[in-house]
């Protein structure tokens, strides 16, 4: 058992100074006044840094030099744990973009494997496609888009929440009883890449999806006489959305609207790639080369291929380009997403019998380091 003193804990519900945050094992014991510990009782001193709950990525290609989709192994999902942990994110769904069948099942076998030791760490695994509309592919490579098929769909359904965590689809192009199966069995499922009318996507949120897949981005957009995605999303207050805060993807100004609108249900998002956390120029996704450029990842003919985010990079620009409290920016990349997958009884919030996942970071919003259940990684403490 150890204290962290010396810092402010951002809890998911309110700002603590003065505060110890007890730690024993893997979670969280306790939040007691600094002033009532015990004088035997070993401490930490984080020197005025912020501590936060890990954050929590639900759309994460790869980072760290690699691709999921390139390498589905339990070794590229270390990778991308460690890279992770350099940028304060503690949890996340490995995401496979649109595949071919024999992807998908060795990559629902691996993550089910590596779950089996780091349960926390791997939520479970994001399915982007291959049930997507072509309409709005964007860099999903099209000769694996295809129809959700009876065979895979009883593969899916078999796995469960406790394998896959969330499937993006496009739900005019999947039976409303498919998605109901899907729901069913626990797994948050996600419209994107999307060219529903606000109707065909009213439907499939009755049906049982519960979330967009990086709102605004490949779905139908909120036009005046049309909805669309977008419209259906800003319409239903149940609905969770996930968003890239790059500057790239979405305007700022329109992620304020979001926010407005959606409040509690915005959820930042990386959809980062290779280049995450690395130098890298460029690598290969869907088929196509992507080329790395001042954070921005695109094609030779133009289109978003990922991103090059962190969440604590996210956060950042949503504090310095949205002006929000820094205690919101947080929830929106912890508690949020926590919520939209159902593990909010855990982890996302500082608080006793929550595992002790922490990113820790500077006045400037730098990541100094983090607390991987229970463990400290990153720089030294001074």
């Amino acid at each position: 058992m150890y204290a962290l003193i010396d810092c402010t804990l951002h809890t998911g519900w309110e700002d603590l100074t003065d505060y110890a945050l007890l730690i024993e094992g893997d979670r969280i014991l306790d939040l007691i006044p600094t002033a009532k510990l015990s004088p035997d009782l070993p401490t930490i001193s984080l020197n005025g840094y912020h501590a936060a709950p890990g954050f929590i990525d639900l759309q994460l290609n790869g980072c760290g030099g690699v691709m999921f989709n390139d390498s589905i192994t339990a070794a590229t999902l270390d990778t991308m744990h460690q890279t992770n942990l350099k940028s304060g994110t503690t949890s996340y769904l490995p995401t496979l973009i649109t595949s071919p069948d024999a992807d998908m099942l060795k990559a629902i076998q691996v993550v089910k494997d590596y779950r089996q030791h780091n349960p926390h760490t791997v939520l479970g695994l994001h399915l982007e496609g291959p049930y997507l509309n072509q309409k709005r592919k964007g860099i999903h490579n099209t000769a694996h888009i295809r129809p959700l098929d009876r065979a895979m769909l009883d593969q899916l359904v078999q796995a469960g929440q406790e394998t896959i965590k969330m499937l993006t689809l496009a739900p005019e192009m999947v039976e409303p009883d498919d998605i109901r199966r899907l729901a069913a069995a626990g797994i948050t499922v996600s419209a994107g890449h999307s060219d529903a009318t606000y109707e065909q996507a009213i439907a499939g949120f009755n049906a049982g999806v519960s979330m967009a897949t990086h709102l605004f981005n490949a779905m139908s957009p909120w036009l005046g006489r049309s909805p669309g995605m977008v419209g259906a999303v800003f319409e239903r207050d149940e609905i969770y959305a996930g968003i890239i805060a790059d500057g790239y993807h979405v305007h700022f100004n329109s992620i304020e609207l979001a926010r407005k609108i959606k409040r509690e249900r915005l959820v930042l998002v990386t959809d980062a790639t290779p280049p995450a956390g690395t130098e890298m120029q460029s690598f290969w996704i869907g088929g196509q080369e992507v080329f790395h450029h001042n954070g921005k990842c695109v094609s030779a003919d133009g289109t978003l291929g990922g991103s090059a985010l962190t969440l604590i990079e996210a956060v950042a620009n949503c504090v310095q380009h949205l002006e929000l409290p820094l205690s919101e920016a947080l929830r929106m990349a912890s508690s949020y997403p926590a919520k939209a997958i159902a593990v909010d009884d855990r982890l996302g919030y500082l608080a006793p019998g929550y595992l002790a996942n922490l990113a820790v970071f500077n006045q400037t919003l730098q990541i100094v380091g983090a607390i991987d259940r229970g463990k400290w990684t990153g720089k030294d403490r001074e």
